[in-house]
């Protein structure tokens, strides 16, 4: 193993997650040279394999663990090859001859013959981790989304016949779904994570799509054709959701990620005390082959607050122009995101002259977002038709049409008042109650 993992040429940097692969291999020099100490050499192999146990409970793997970790760090590795494949698949150039070496190498790896080492040692751990039965686990403690395309990926290649099958296998997963980070998972958020750095993976982001929003059907196609001709890579505009709460704003974003996610969509989630980030963020997203949505949910600004600067500076662009990978999808409450007072309105106040220049700068946010998207609360009628449509989804629920519109308006009426995150609500109730009730 160790002759192997010296001589890849672009699958040789992993990160933090390499260490199981090249601690293996010194294992794997130490034995075969005869120079160790039993016991030593038994417990840097547990170590070993407790790392491995480490990641693959993080990732949700099964089965084949050592076949696992290994379809990981092709599906993770960014290096000029995956980088260049990912969402295009297999070039032509000459970093395709050490791309072959390295899946000849990484084939070997995957045959690797872990026997004579536990014969000599008395040893049944990588017996164990070949054929290994892990526990089920709720999707909410490791990333599914990495999971099931990793494990995918292992077992196709543990049925490719070599190198060449396997250069054919991994292009094809990186055309299909990218490469790292940015292609396995859907969404990010900013958080200096000591794993994954500046952005890291949302790995649980919901399965909504735009069906589930019953009604706002006018909104849902401006959100839509916009879109689609971001993801087409056409021109496309910065967009605005805005009206009253718990009609469906946030909904509609987190549902249109789902829904073009495989054609290449990423969403990354900020805060408005990261505004100061963002230029940052582009920098990292910038080069690469997805496009990204900068999602900013409940986006306001109060008098005294001058975030909304960082943004405008980032929509507007300085010398450098916004990268075409990338736009801004935003919803707030408020339709000009900053509030006003009656002392904006005029031009005198007693600390700034010309105070609606000051107001007009504000304002002037607004007008960078190109398509503006009002959801606005639903009327009684429009209220109950959420309700009965959601309803029909819960088997569980047995209630009448007139039953469930009587106790739909005594449930708005003491919790919060009419709207589509009401009504959802409501339904929750229903559904979650006994049987017998």
């Amino acid at each position: 193993m160790y002759r192997l993992t010296s001589n890849l040429v672009i699958y040789r940097n992993f990160g933090e997650d390499q260490n199981i692969l090249y601690s293996l291999a010194e294992i794997c020099k130490k034995f075969y040279s005869g120079e160790y100490v039993k016991e030593s050499l038994i417990t840097e192999i547990y170590t070993q394999v407790n790392n491995l146990l480490d990641i693959s409970t993080r990732y949700g793997f099964d089965k084949n663990l050592w076949h696992n970790y290994l379809a990981f760090l092709l599906a993770m590795n960014e290096n000029p090859f995956s980088m260049v494949s990912e969402k295009v698949g297999a070039n032509d150039g000459s970093v395709n001859i050490f791309a072959r070496n390295d899946f000849h190498i990484f084939k070997e790896l995957f045959d690797y013959d872990f026997s004579p080492i536990e014969k000599e040692l008395g040893i049944s751990c990588f017996s164990t981790i070949l054929d290994y039965r892990a526990i089920v686990k709720s999707e909410q403690i490791y990333n599914k989304s990495v999971s099931e395309k990793v494990q995918e990926l292992s077992r196709q290649i543990e049925q490719a016949s070599g190198e060449e099958e396997l250069y054919q296998i991994v292009t094809e997963f990186y055309k299909k779904y990218g490469v790292g980070k940015f292609g396995l998972n859907k969404a990010f958020r900013i958080s200096n994570d000591p794993e994954y750095g500046l952005l890291s993976p949302i790995t649980t982001t919901g399965d909504m799509m735009l069906d589930d929003l019953i009604g706002y059907e006018q909104q849902k196609q401006k959100l839509i054709e916009n879109t689609e001709a971001f993801v087409a890579g056409r021109k496309a505009n910065n967009v605005l959701l805005f009206g009253d709460a718990g009609t469906g704003k946030s909904t509609s974003v987190k549902a249109i990620l789902n829904q073009y996610y495989s054609r290449g969509l990423r969403m990354i989630e900020v805060y408005k005390h990261q505004f100061k980030d963002l230029s940052s963020v582009i920098a990292q997203i910038k080069n690469r082959n997805y496009r990204f949505i900068i999602y900013m949910d409940d986006l306001s600004f109060e008098e005294f607050e001058i975030e909304y600067k960082y943004l405008k500076a980032v929509i507007e662009g300085g010398l450098e122009t916004k990268p075409d990978n990338i736009l801004i999808y935003a919803t707030s409450n408020r339709r000009h995101l900053i509030r006003e007072t009656w002392s904006d309105r005029s031009d005198m106040s007693q600390d700034e002259l010309h105070r609606s220049d000051t107001m007009q700068e504000k304002l002037s946010l607004v007008a960078r977002f190109g398509v503006t998207i009002g959801y606005y609360r639903p009327s009684q009628q429009e209220y109950f038709d959420i309700v009965l449509e959601l309803a029909k989804r819960y088997p569980e629920i047995t209630l009448s049409e007139e039953e469930l519109k009587l106790k739909a308006n005594q449930w708005e009426l003491s919790h919060g008042g009419i709207s589509g995150r009401t009504a959802q609500q409501f339904i929750n109730h229903l559904a979650g109650m006994p049987a017998d009730d």
